[in-house]
């Protein structure tokens, strides 16, 4: 099996049945996550698409936003889009009631996920948390008062990361030890998503076979795991393990799953890079991302320079929002600092 380097996107795009570009939902796939005036105010927003929008923001005593790639949008009661002085004001009551909804009323169900400043709801959407943090022995035992909701819409671009699949596979179609980086909000979880999708399908086109795939995805964006359905499409041959720490996840998949690549998304703590260095060892081919935004960055990092400095990972993928969320800035060859 040899995988062919000169085939066109086009092409390759051919190989894929199920190759329909974004999803495109509506506000109704997203209103019933929030209080009832929000709620009502978004059933009334004509003037685009949900599709546009990458941030729904809600901070007590201030404007209701939503965030475009472009730019910032407020809106009045009407749903119409106003001045940030004649906005909808943000209350209490509307965190409230929208922390109640995405919580199905049981805060304490998620307390773990809110120690860490986040909640994901069914569907991969990710909503991020400030307030008051409670500390005990120097660590945050829970967060009251909650102050402001970031909720980020999830995508699930199919086809995107055909120009970077052939420079990250060797000829015989095994998986390079990839890296993906960029800063928040560029895209590098939708990547990985289409790249998980392509890598267990095999693209035969390209001469890609498909391989078994273990996903660890430890804050359920990956999958969007929901009572124990994936809301995207992952391929045929992955297994997920939902909400389980990577330190873990590792060990389990490997020894349960037999995967021949493991993939998982933001990689950064210390215990991690141990538990990867272990999964090295068994031959599994390694697929992650991590936030930062650019190779000499990433270097200063403690917990990602050991890992590159020892040459564990043979690819880099830098992605920006340079042209809008998933730019590909490069592919670089990280024995040889060649750009592929």
């Amino acid at each position: 099996m040899s995988l062919h380097y000169q085939l066109s996107v086009s092409q390759a795009q051919k190989a894929l049945p199920a190759r329909s570009g974004q999803k495109s939902p509506g506000w109704e796939t997203m209103d019933r996550w929030f209080g009832e005036t929000i709620r009502a105010i978004l059933k009334q927003i004509q003037d685009f698409e949900l599709l546009e929008v990458e941030e729904i923001r809600l901070r007590v005593g201030q404007p209701f936003m939503l965030r475009t790639s472009g730019k910032d949008l407020f809106f009045n009661s009407e749903g119409k889009i106003t001045s940030p002085s004649n906005a909808y004001c943000i209350t209490q009551e509307d965190l409230t009631a929208t922390l109640d909804k995405m919580t199905q009323s049981s805060v304490y169900a998620v307390e773990e996920d809110l120690k860490q400043g986040f909640l994901t709801l069914p569907g991969g959407n990710r909503v991020g948390v400030t307030g008051e943090a409670i500390l005990q022995k120097g660590e945050v035992q829970k967060l009251k008062h909650i102050s402001s909701l970031n909720v980020r819409l999830a995508r699930d671009y199919q086809g995107h990361s055909l120009r970077v699949l052939p420079k990250i596979c060797r000829k015989d179609g095994t998986l390079y030890h990839t890296l993906v980086i960029s800063a928040p909000r560029a895209g590098k979880t939708t990547l990985l998503r289409d790249l998980i999708r392509l890598i267990s399908n095999g693209v035969p086109q390209m001469g890609l076979e498909g391989q078994s795939v273990g996903v660890i995805d430890e804050r359920g964006e990956l999958a969007g795991m929901n009572k124990g359905l994936p809301s995207y499409n992952l391929g045929c041959r992955t297994d997920v393990l939902d909400g389980c720490p990577k330190v873990y996840g590792m060990t389990m998949l490997i020894r349960s799953m037999a995967p021949q690549v493991v993939v998982m998304d933001e990689l950064g703590h210390h215990d991690e890079i141990e538990a990867l260095k272990d999964a090295l060892r068994t031959g599994v081919r390694i697929l992650c991302t991590a936030h930062a935004s650019s190779l000499e960055e990433a270097k200063t990092r403690p917990t990602l320079s050991y890992l590159l400095e020892d040459g564990v990972f043979e690819r880099l993928v830098v992605l920006s929002r340079q042209t809008g969320p998933g730019t590909i800035e490069g592919v670089y060859d990280l024995k040889t600092g060649r750009s592929l």
